[in-house]
């Protein structure tokens, strides 16, 4: 199977080499062409616009960054929509809003192609192990195609009907993550000021009702103050921003929600964002208590 692949960042170089590893002959695109470097050492083809890549495949994946770069890919000087054509099949794996995929499916339908949004849930580590859970919506027929990619990428996918369904449910699953990420940090940092042993607290609740694989994963590496970007915070209060206005949109109160948001935006003000999301940590942890405050 042959396929395209646009946005070679944390996700896409995992998920585009996950590709080669299994057969797949993929043609790659990214706006800075050196990162295609080293997918082109295992075997890719490298195209100079995205223009080039729906010319050749029958099926272009994109995992970009935000909803601007989304939408340049596809409305940009030399990009899809100028060239997709009958039978072409695009899916956006982007975390973008419901309007931002619809906008880019009518533009890709009305050209006679195919559009398919495919978020997926998930970081770098699960890209590379080919274990992300893709949340996928739009052209069922393009959904059951591009099945065998869908396979190699992740562990389960999901078809959520319409385009925009996709979307919406990645910013729900990233909303709660963001929340849950930020009172774990307050969490850890309690612990700490209070005379206790973070790592205990971590053996704590990984034997309790709230174990889960982010506290499993992230817990250790925060404690040290080490936050590899797997899932940069910059993308985590983007998406965050992204989902209060799905909630404005729908009347849903978020408290929790916005509370996070402050977090992560006071966080990249500090210089964090390229960081992983789990960095929050530190601007908990930077708030000194009273008695150390002259």
């Amino acid at each position: 199977m042959e396929v395209g692949f646009l946005g070679l960042g944390i996700m896409g170089k995992a998920i585009a080499m996950n590709l080669l590893r299994h057969g797949f002959k993929v043609t790659v695109w990214n706006r800075t062409l050196s990162k295609c470097d080293e997918l082109a050492e295992h075997g890719a083809s490298v195209a100079q616009t995205p223009a080039a890549v729906v010319t050749k495949c029958k099926y272009t994946f994109a995992m970009l960054s935000d909803p601007s770069a989304a939408l340049a890919v596809v409305f940009g000087k030399d990009g899809i929509v100028e060239h997709v054509s009958g039978g072409k099949g695009y899916i956006d794996m982007s975390t973008v809003d419901a309007a931002t995929s619809s906008k880019i499916s009518e533009a890709i339908t009305k050209k006679g192609g195919y559009f398919l949004e495919a978020p997926v849930s998930g970081s770098k580590k699960p890209a590379e192990d080919g274990q992300l859970v893709i949340l996928a919506a739009g052209e069922q027929a393009l959904y059951d195609e591009v099945l065998p990619a869908f396979n190699v990428i992740g562990k389960k996918s999901f078809y959520l009907g319409q385009v925009g369904n996709g979307a919406k449910m990645k910013l729900v699953v990233n909303m709660i993550m963001g929340s849950m990420m930020n009172a774990f940090s307050e969490g850890l940092v309690l612990a700490g000021r209070s005379g206790l042993d973070p790592s205990v607290l971590l053996d704590i609740l990984d034997l309790g009702a709230i174990a889960n694989p982010m506290f499993r994963m992230k817990g250790p590496t925060m404690i040290q103050g080490s936050h590899p970007p797997a899932f940069p915070l910059k993308h985590q209060q983007k998406d965050k921003r992204l989902a209060l206005s799905l909630g404005d949109d729908t009347s849903v109160s978020m408290p929790v929600a916005a509370a996070a948001n402050e977090a992560f935006k006071k966080a990249r003000s500090m210089g964090l964002g390229e960081l992983d999301f789990s960095a929050v940590y530190e601007i908990v942890k930077a708030v000194e208590p009273p008695s150390q405050i002259s």
